[in-house]
């Protein structure tokens, strides 16, 4: 993902005007590798930690998540015995595919002459270890062209790695064992496992997996690593605010980014309400950046062959996108959950 210091928005009338000998120069900050590598060193350390869990799940038959399981919970035992280095697939898988869709971005804006940091890694005690990583671009965007070219490189290059990561490891997981009980968190299967299933069937390669449904699957953690790359791409193609796909939509078309940004809020809070709850977390933040983009010229418009670029990218969103990513947990469930603890306290006491 990809942010843009923008103090004020103007029109682009107001920046690129035609009649104007105005010069803005652009001071490139200074770098600060420290903490570029600092980051990287943490995200590192707590996606190795969620990663041996992962791993030593797996080898003993267990599903990948559960409520007991995370970074505090799991950082002593993590280090007991070496454990952590079992993290080690799962830790480099996601870490690869975080900085490939990053370096999509940084490697299109150094082709244009953009300012723009290098990938900040974000180390967090989520499921998975981290929020993501993202880059800032520091300079204005001359061209809706280079905005749309900067956007879409990092949701492909993302995509790219991802897919393959998925094909090389999907075969490495293990049907669920009879009679095992119904995992604490169960992932979503976005239409991009399904297809990559399907060929490994049609190859010969799908290994154990071949005769269960992904639903009746544990996840090798280099595919559960491939999963969190997808799902990334699917959250940073949602059209609209400042996410790499309401980038692209600006790009196609200016006028139609804050109606499609409102759209998207509008379908996510159904979701929310019936799917899964995080999708309400992401309304919120594409409510509070949805009215805003970095100012880019209106002209001279994108080329055709960018407008297909932006049906591929709409097609990759459909192949990662799932309704119910992380579940069983929609905000009704959350609230009947809630209702219910307080009714049970009120009787108690």
């Amino acid at each position: 993902m990809s942010s843009q210091d923008s103090p004020q928005v103007y029109v682009p009338s107001q920046i690129y005007a035609p009649d104007t000998s105005e010069v803005i120069y652009v001071t490139r900050p200074k770098r600060r590798y420290w903490l570029h590598i600092l980051l990287l060193l943490a995200t590192l350390f707590t996606t190795l930690i969620v990663g041996s869990r992962l791993e030593w799940n797996f080898l003993q038959g267990l599903p990948p998540f559960s409520i007991e399981d995370g970074i505090f919970p799991s950082l002593r035992w993590a280090l007991q015995g070496g454990r952590i280095w079992l993290g080690v697939p799962f830790s480099l898988t996601l870490m690869l595919i975080l900085l490939a869709h990053e370096m999509g971005h940084y490697l299109y804006c150094v082709r244009y002459g953009v300012s723009a940091t290098l990938p900040f890694f974000i180390p967090f005690p989520t499921l998975i270890g981290t929020l993501g990583a993202f880059i800032r671009i520091r300079s204005p965007l001359r061209s809706r062209s280079e905005l749309f070219d900067i956007a879409i490189a990092g949701p492909i290059a993302g995509f790219a790695v991802g897919f393959t990561v998925l094909i090389l490891s999907l075969g490495l997981s293990r049907p669920v064992p009879f009679g095992a009980a119904p995992p604490d968190i169960q992932l979503g299967y976005p239409l991009i496992f399904q297809l990559a299933r399907k060929l490994l069937l049609a190859t010969g390669h799908a290994g154990a997996i071949g005769s269960v449904k992904l639903a009746q699957v544990y996840l090798h953690p280099v595919s559960i690593a491939a999963w969190v790359g997808m799902f990334a791409t699917s959250l940073n193609l949602l059209p609209g605010g400042q996410l790499d796909g309401g980038h692209i939509i600006f790009a196609l078309s200016p006028r139609a980014h804050k109606k499609i940004s409102r759209a998207t809020i509008l379908v996510l809070i159904p979701l929310a309400l019936f799917f899964w709850t995080g999708w309400l977390v992401w309304a919120v933040l594409l409510r509070l950046s949805g009215m805003r983009h970095p100012a880019v010229a209106a002209w001279p418009e994108i080329t055709p062959s960018r407008r297909w670029l932006g049906i591929a990218a709409l097609i990759m969103l459909a192949l990662t996108f799932s309704y119910a990513p992380i579940g069983p947990q929609s905000l009704l469930d959350s609230i009947r959950g809630l209702s219910d603890g307080i009714r049970q306290w009120r009787v108690g006491h």
